[in-house]
Formats: C-alpha cells, structure tokens, sequence
C-alpha cells in the first residue's frame, strides 16, 4: 500500500516565509520554463502566475525540506498541458482589429522584436539551436530543458513529469537524438565534420 502524502498545517507565517524563501527565488527559472514551453510572453507570465496561486492554495501539501523547484515545475507543466488541452479544443481566435491596425500602421514591412530576452538568447545559442528545439514536439522540448537548461536530475524529471525514470532517460535520449539529426546541416556548414 503507497504511503500517504501528509498534509501539513503551516501557519500564516510559515506560509509567507515557505513561499518567499523556497518559491520565489524559482520565479526566473519558472518563467523561462513557461516561455519556452509558450513561446509567447504574455502567456509564459499567464503561467507562472497560475502556477504560483495553485503552489499557495496547496501550501499544505508541500513538505518543507524538499525540492522546492522541481515542486514548482510539476505544477508548472500540469498547468500547462491543461491549458493546452482547453485551447485545443477551441477555435482560434483572431483580433481583427489588431491585424487591421497593423496593415494600416507605417510599420507594415518593418520586422523586429522589441523582446530582449529572444535576441539574447539567440545570440547565445544561435537561431539554428534555437529553432531545431523549438521544433520538437513538447515531450521532447521538455526534457531537453529540464535537463540540459535547467539541471534536474533523471529522479527530480520523474516526478516533474509524473513518468518512469526509464522513460525519462528513453525520452531524453531520443530527443538529444532528434536534436542532432536537425542541427546535422547546421553543424557541416560550421566546420564540424563529425
């Protein structure tokens, strides 16, 4: 018979200092997470914004001493695969009010991204990597940036994933395996012959 979870009865205090001192310094790594994941700013703070306001509501539930931010990213992916769930079954929507304001702005042929955060990260990683893990599938992205990006270990994915720690390794492997096969072309053009 599994153990039980035991819920705890933290104070109000305890509560405050639980969530600012175990939860918030994961605040960046969560919104890094949520974005790649996204790909969309407005979405990615969505995100962590849920995911923060469910940490608080099942406070009693986290047992102090352990791993705060693999607690955080679990939540943060549920989330995310609900809300991906929910939207899937959605028609799109469109602002046409935004696209028609845009086709009658000035700056119709202009293309550029006032987000800091893409530009830096493409120049460090370059837009070839960046566009071949993007392309994954988000089984495989995820792994990819938990363990490469992020460092968690096999054990702390299997329990952010909610999977065997054996299908974490399968999955990752194969998609450092997709990884390589897309950035194959990329890698000859820049000199590396293996």
């Amino acid at each position: 018979m599994p153990a039980e979870k035991l819920k705890q009865n933290y104070s109000s205090q305890e509560k405050e200092h639980i969530f600012e001192h175990e939860f918030l310094p994961h605040i960046d790594s969560m919104y890094n997470f949520a974005y790649r994941l996204t790909f969309d700013e407005d979405d990615a703070k969505d995100l962590v914004q849920e995911t923060y306001l469910k940490a608080f509501r099942f406070l009693n539930s986290f047992q102090q001493g352990t791993n705060a931010k693999a607690w955080l990213f679990r939540i943060l992916k549920n989330s995310f695969i609900n809300d991906f769930r929910k939207k899937s079954k959605q028609p799109p929507k469109v602002d046409y009010q935004e696209v028609e304001t845009f086709y009658n702005s000035d700056n119709v042929d202009v293309s550029m991204t006032t987000d800091l955060r893409v530009e830096t990260v493409q120049h460090m990683i370059g837009d070839e990597v960046s566009n071949a893990l993007n392309a994954l599938a988000v089984d495989f992205r995820t792994v990819i940036i938990l363990c490469d990006l992020e460092g968690f270990t096999y054990e702390e994915m299997s329990k952010i994933l909610d999977i065997p720690i054996g299908t974490v390794r399968s999955r990752l492997h194969r998609a450092r395996n997709l990884l390589k096969e897309k950035l194959q072309a990329y890698a000859k053009s820049m000199g590396y012959n293996k």
